[in-house]
């Protein structure tokens, strides 16, 4: 299975995907991969959503998921 694949998958299993969820798929430029789906012709969206680090300060990450078709 191809990382692009295994990013279509997750994200159609779980709903949306981030860089640490694909850390565990053992994809590690996952904005690489969505630009490579999005060129293919696939229609996902990104979210930056704040987050909160261990040491108590934020930072913002990009969720993936695909466009709801109307």
């Amino acid at each position: 299975m191809t990382q692009c694949e295994k990013v279509v998958k997750y994200i159609k299993d779980n709903g949306t995907i981030t860089q640490r969820e694909a850390l565990g798929l053992g994809i590690y430029r996952l904005a690489s991969r969505i630009s490579d789906l999005r060129m293919a012709g696939m229609k996902i969206k990104t979210e930056d959503v704040k987050v909160q680090n261990v040491d108590g300060t934020f930072s913002w990450i990009a969720r993936y998921s695909f466009m709801e078709e109307k």
